[in-house]
Order: C-alpha cells, then sequence, then structure tokens
C-alpha cells in the first residue's frame, strides 16, 4: 500500500470525532470510474442521455442536498472542459494509489468527504429520487451504513456511509477483496427492504443504472414518457 493510501486509510472518522456539519448533513459522493465494459468500453459519466452526461445529471439532481460533492475517478481518467464545468463546485479525487474499482473509490470519496456521513452514487444511475434519499437518511441513527436491499440483491452504490467505514473499506483493499458486500460484516449495517423503499419511489426509478445499451435505450424511453 502506498504512503498516500495508507494516510487515507488512517483518516478513520470514530464515534464523536466528526467534522461539524456547517449547515449540511452529508456528503455526496459519486462513483465517476465505470469502464462501461458492456457499453463498448466508453466511460459511464461521458454516456449522453437526453444529451446530458450522465455524470453531469445526476450531480445537478443530487447538489442541491449537500454543500460537499466528491466525484470519484480512476487515476487515468478527465472529464473533459464541457463536463468539468457541468460539475463546477464538485471536488474531484481518484482512486487511492495502487488499488481500482468499487472498494478504491469509496475509500477515496470517503477520505475526501467533509461530513461524517456520505450518501455514496453510482453516476449510472440517472433516476434520482430524492424522496427516496431522504427516506434512507432519516434511518442512519448510529449505523454505520445505510443499504437498501432489493429482490435482485444489495444496492452498495445507492447507499449512506460513515467515516468509520475507511477503515474497514481499506483493511478490505489490503486483503485483496472485490465485494462490498464482504465488508459489511465488519460493519453495523441497517438493511432496508423493498416494502420500507417502495412508498418512497413507487416505480423503483432509484435504482435504476445503465450497464447495457438496452438499459441506455429504456432510459430514454421513460425520459420521453
Amino acid at each position: 500500500m502506498s504512503l498516500h493510501a495508507l494516510d487515507a486509510c488512517h483518516s478513520e472518522v470514530r464515534p464523536g470525532q466528526c467534522p461539524p456539519d456547517n449547515g449540511a448533513s452529508y456528503s455526496v459522493i459519486l462513483l465517476a470510474g465505470g469502464l462501461g465494459a458492456r457499453l463498448g468500453g466508453q466511460d459511464k459519466a461521458t454516456l449522453l442521455l437526453a444529451g446530458e452526461p450522465l455524470l453531469g445529471r445526476v450531480h445537478r439532481c443530487v447538489a442541491p442536498l449537500t454543500d460537499d460533492v466528491v466525484i470519484v475517478l480512476r487515476p487515468d481518467q478527465e472529464l473533459g472542459p464541457a463536463l468539468a464545468a457541468a460539475v463546477q463546485g464538485a471536488a474531484v479525487v481518484r482512486d487511492l494509489p495502487g488499488y481500482s474499482g468499487v472498494l478504491s473509490g469509496m475509500a477515496a470519496g470517503l477520505a475526501a468527504a467533509r461530513h461524517g456521513w456520505s450518501l455514496v452514487l453510482a453516476c449510472d444511475m440517472p433516476f434520482v429520487q430524492i424522496p427516496l434519499l431522504r427516506y434512507l437518511w432519516s434511518l442512519h441513527g448510529d449505523w454505520d451504513a445505510i443499504v437498501p436491499r432489493l429482490a435482485v440483491g444489495l444496492e452498495p452504490l445507492h447507499a449512506f456511509y460513515h467515516k468509520r467505514c475507511l477503515s474497514p473499506l481499506c483493511a478490505a483493499l489490503a486483503q485483496g477483496l472485490r465485494r462490498v458486500s464482504g465488508v459489511y460484516e465488519t460493519l453495523r449495517v441497517r438493511y432496508v427492504d423493498e416494502g420500507e423503499t417502495a412508498p418512497h419511489d413507487p416505480q423503483r426509478l432509484g435504482f435504476f443504472n445503465v450497464n447495457t445499451l438496452q438499459d441506455l435505450a429504456r432510459a430514454h424511453e421513460l425520459l420521453a414518457r
């Protein structure tokens, strides 16, 4: 592990040591480093939906919720002038040196976040549902993470995490783990089942993500409606 990554891992915040909220309750971390392997290798962040890059669309939706948006990119990734202008005001960081993937992006985002809690979102979820996010946030209490649990599985990239999660994430990286769910057994996780989320997102649009060209076509259809 590099010294920079080690410093990030050691920036864990324990109960009672969280930075002040300064008018906002949580940071928003947007993971934008996806390669889009099932989309012909195109960066998901720059993928256009109704003429707007996915990252720009998601940023536009969540920016009013916080005073601290953190965008996490791959080490070799660039946003380009137009997209950089669309997410102006957001902090841009990169995966922890020496690592790649979701765990690395989450750890880098949590290390950079200014608030004790963070909403972690994948940039390929274009239909953010504010009532759903508000409900998830209302559950945070003394938990380490608030994670939706759908019939198809967990939604770790549409979830809230406390900075206490940073040290376990870094430990998982050091052990070579790749899946976020593998870290959950070390955390106090409040799972939120579909019966709880449905009243706040009846059409389940909040969890819709763009992984394939078929998903992208479906997203265009949903927007047209």
